[in-house]
């Protein structure tokens, strides 16, 4: 069975850092894109970050404070999330992909498993 179980998240400071893990079950993450996304309260989810292939996405709102990386031996991806503001405040979740085109990561129908997501509060 095939799960993603988002940790790590919490209450920082505006300035903070956090780093959020998922941890994988069910499949080889050697062969699938991880995405990472957030949802804030009333807004769509969107796309924070991506990694696959050795390859690695951010969304302009993040890119330079945040980064992606991962374990293969662990089976875990991490969003290292540094320099947090209040907007950065959502359930932060992570995914795994279909086979998509890399220019595609931010669509959310392109993942077909979630994890439960973890709450991001930046606020002092």
């Amino acid at each position: 069975e095939v799960q993603l179980q988002a940790s790590g998240g919490g209450l920082v400071q505006p300035g903070g850092s956090l780093r959020l893990s998922c941890a994988t079950t069910g499949f080889d993450l050697d062969d699938y894109g991880i995405g990472w996304f957030r949802q804030a309260p009333g807004k769509e989810r969107e796309g924070v970050s991506f990694i696959s292939d050795g390859r690695k996405f951010y969304s302009i709102f993040v890119k330079d404070r945040f980064s992606i990386s991962r374990d293969n031996a662990k089976k875990t991806v991490y969003l290292q999330m540094n320099s947090l503001k209040p907007e950065d405040t959502a359930v932060y979740y992570c995914a795994r992909a279909s086979r998509l085109p890399f220019s595609l990561w931010r669509t959310p129908s392109n993942y077909v498993d979630w994890g439960q997501g973890t709450l991001v509060t930046v606020s002092s």
